[in-house]
């Protein structure tokens, strides 16, 4: 039996409705190497970057001036304490309310963020994708549609080594140190039990027919409120 997908959001309503002229905000979570990132990107890719905001809780990383490197390095960053959701949440409202904002640029190898920003301004839709989006209840009550990644442990493992020895420039035994002391542990006990809160559940990690799907059900939504 075919699905028509197109037929069943035709039916079904979800987001802002048509003349509020709010964004649909998109929260995209999932496990470190889960492939929030690449899955994220694909669907800002098809619905088109002209109607996209695109946010990575990765940048709201709170800053930590005040601590040495080695200091900073030892801070627990998969717990929710170490973003600054109260800023994210801010920017987030900014949006919704037709304002610019100016978006942080977080520094990996350091833990440092820098001093340049990026200023993103309103687009139809704010895709946000973070491990963390859908934990917090403030920040989640901001998401229309929420889509949670689900990926076996060792596929992610894998991905967070490449990534952070080839594009943070961490080591090997550093990144396996955190995984062990901290990763792990913060995906059982917060970002895992955040999964209830989808609405949308990816299995298998990058997915196509997925990214298909959350293209389709954001485009729809454009398509409606200009229609």
């Amino acid at each position: 039996m075919t699905i028509d997908i197109a037929e069943i959001l035709a039916s079904h309503e979800f987001g802002p409705k048509a003349g509020d002229g709010r964004p649909l905000f998109v929260a995209i979570a999932g496990g470190s190497g889960s492939g929030k990132t690449t899955i994220a990107r694909s669907v800002a890719d098809l619905v088109g970057k002209d109607k996209v905001v695109y946010l990575q809780q990765d940048a709201y990383y709170r800053d930590n001036a005040g601590l040495t490197l080695e200091e900073r390095s030892r801070i627990n960053y998969d717990h929710p304490d170490s973003f600054e959701l109260t800023l994210m949440i801010e920017h987030l409202d900014a949006l919704r309310d037709g304002l610019p904002i100016d978006r942080p640029v977080y520094d990996f190898a350091t833990h440092r963020r820098t001093d340049e920003t990026i200023t993103l301004v309103p687009q139809p839709a704010v895709i946000v994708e973070g491990i963390l989006v859908l934990s917090d209840p403030d920040l989640r009550s901001r998401f229309d549609l929420r889509v949670y990644i689900d990926t076996d442990a060792d596929l992610r493992l894998i991905r967070r080594l490449n990534r952070d020895i080839v594009d943070r420039g961490r080591t090997l035994d550093s990144v396996l140190t955190q995984y062990e002391k901290t990763v792990r542990p913060m995906h059982d006990r917060f970002v895992e039990p955040s999964k209830r809160y989808a609405d949308i559940i990816i299995p298998e990690g990058i997915n196509a027919g997925a990214i298909g799907t959350v293209s389709l059900m954001i485009q729809h939504f454009l398509d409606r409120t200009n229609s």
